[in-house]
């Protein structure tokens, strides 16, 4: 296996930050269905730039709320952005998801648009279930299996023309987009009972084409820092060309991506 891609990418936290809108949206519905109490201890993981577990932090004022990314420029960031002196509940922590280990226990373990960046989902759930007390919750929504299909279908011929394609060369693979019938093998294996579990059909809009450039550039950052700098917009041009030449803007002027996330609910026996 390849080790997670966030171990080998550099993360603009700040462009990230200011381009995840459609990300929030789908982490305040996600929120939603952890139907808190207000004095939860909740393990966010792949906190990214730290304004979902901010959110979250709001929702507990009698509990707490800590953040944990494999990225450490994206830590920086979420400690500057949301300090210790505004949030007094809330604490991040640089962390690999296959190697989740704290000294406590958690009443759940949340994570929103982060887990297709791993590889290994069952050293995630092995972690999750060591730090998740009895009758705990694993709430995740994350890329599953035919995620974003018609944005690799405009990427990869584009990859492969002679201008680009020696930047490719021996890629490991950056995203791992998983199925409910993996989940029903591993969650069981380390002690979870599932309440649902399932592929949800998303749909991302972006405004105009710049708007779906700026997508790619912040995130799909894997196959974008392959190409030198100064070529960099160049192919980003390139393959939003041949998106929106095949999915052309609506009345509106924006730009739709189906997306499909896998969403887990399970409890910790």
């Amino acid at each position: 296996m390849t080790s997670s891609p966030t171990k080998t990418i550099a993360w603009n936290a700040a462009d990230y930050a200011a381009n995840s809108t459609v990300q929030q949206t789908w982490a305040r519905e996600l929120i939603a269905k952890l139907n808190l109490h207000g004095d939860e201890h909740i393990l966010d993981v792949g906190c990214g730039d730290g304004k979902v577990t901010a959110e979250i932090a709001r929702a507990l004022p009698r509990g707490s709320v800590t953040g944990a990314d494999a990225s450490p420029q994206m830590i920086e960031f979420a400690k500057k952005t949301f300090p210790a002196s505004a949030f007094p509940n809330m604490r991040f922590r640089v962390m690999d998801a296959r190697k989740i280990k704290f000294d406590r226990q958690f009443d759940c373990v949340f994570s929103n648009a982060a887990l297709h960046w791993v590889d290994d989902h069952e050293a995630i759930l092995r972690g999750a279930a060591s730090v998740l007390k009895s009758g705990g919750r694993l709430v995740v929504s994350c890329g599953g299996k035919g995620n974003a299909h018609d944005v690799f279908l405009a990427l990869r011929p584009e990859m492969r023309l002679k201008c680009w394609r020696r930047f490719f060369r021996k890629m490991p693979l950056p995203y791992f987009f998983y199925a409910p019938s993996d989940y029903e093998k591993w969650l069981p294996k380390f002690g979870f009972k599932i309440n649902a579990l399932k592929l949800a059909p998303k749909d991302a809009t972006y405004a105009c084409a710049e708007g779906f450039a700026t997508w790619l550039r912040t995130t799909w950052i894997p196959y974008i820092q392959r190409v030198p700098e100064n070529l960099r917009e160049e192919f980003i041009a390139a393959v939003t060309q041949r998106y929106v030449a095949k999915h052309p803007l609506d009345a509106d002027e924006k730009v739709h991506v189906c997306m499909v996330r896998l969403e887990i609910d399970a409890v910790k026996i």
